[in-house]
């Protein structure tokens, strides 16, 4: 079997994320997760104790920034909703992780 989506089952999950994310910020000025700023993050990309260790391993041993601690969060709120989900899990943190790793190599190939 193949894992890939139809474009009708991706643009399904993209308007279920947009509604979640319509239906979270509702009488905020927020948009979107890209609008978060670090307190917002705080109050919105809630972790559960499990997830919280595992986001401080990551950010220990890649030695993150506070800014990429940030952008990490926000993408793994974006993930979990694309997933449907309104916790924020190791899932979806490590694909956020997957992401950011490949921008800094892409950005480090780019300076060769």
């Amino acid at each position: 079997g193949t894992c890939s989506e139809s474009s009708e089952q991706i643009r399904s999950r993209i308007m279920g994320a947009r509604e979640r994310q319509k239906d979270r910020y509702q009488g905020t000025a927020i948009r979107f997760n890209a609008d978060l700023t670090a307190s917002d993050i705080e109050k919105y990309c809630h972790l559960g104790a499990k997830e919280e260790h595992y986001i401080e391993q990551i950010f220990r041993s890649l030695e993150l920034s506070a800014r990429s601690y940030h952008r990490i969060l926000r993408l793994s709120r974006t993930i979990a909703d694309l997933d449907g989900s309104d916790n924020i899990q190791e899932k979806h943190i490590s694909e956020a992780v997957g992401y950011k790793m490949a921008e800094r190599l892409w950005d480090g190939l780019e300076e060769m």
